[in-house]
C-alpha cells in the first residue's frame, strides 16, 4: 500500500477557495477503486495548514488516480492558491 501526506499552506484569504477543491477531491477520490482511505484534515493550530491524507492499494491505482479529471481540476486549483509539501510511504 501507498501513504501521501499531502501537506498544504494557504494563504488565509486562498484558504476556503483550497479547502473546497481538496473536499472536491477527496469525495470523488474515495469513490475510486484502489482507494484504502482519503480525507482532508485541517490544523487546530495552524490556519494557514490543512493535509490531505490518501492511501491507494498500489503504484498502478494511484497512477491511475492522477490522470482523473477530478484530480487534475482539483489539484490545479489547490496547486494556484497554496504551497504544497507530499510525504509518500510504501507499507
Amino acid at each position: 500500500m501507498i501513504r501521501l501526506n499531502v501537506f498544504v499552506r494557504v494563504n488565509e484569504s486562498n484558504r476556503e477557495k483550497a479547502i473546497e477543491a481538496a473536499k472536491a477531491l477527496t469525495a470523488c477520490s474515495v469513490q475510486e477503486e484502489g482507494c484504502i482511505a482519503y480525507d482532508t484534515f485541517e490544523s487546530s493550530t495552524r490556519p494557514d495548514v490543512f493535509m490531505i491524507c490518501e492511501t491507494w492499494l498500489n503504484e498502478e491505482v494511484l497512477a491511475a488516480h492522477g490522470k482523473t479529471e477530478h484530480f487534475l481540476q482539483n489539484i490545479k486549483v489547490i496547486k494556484e492558491l497554496a504551497e504544497i509539501k507530499i510525504e509518500k510511504f510504501d507499507f
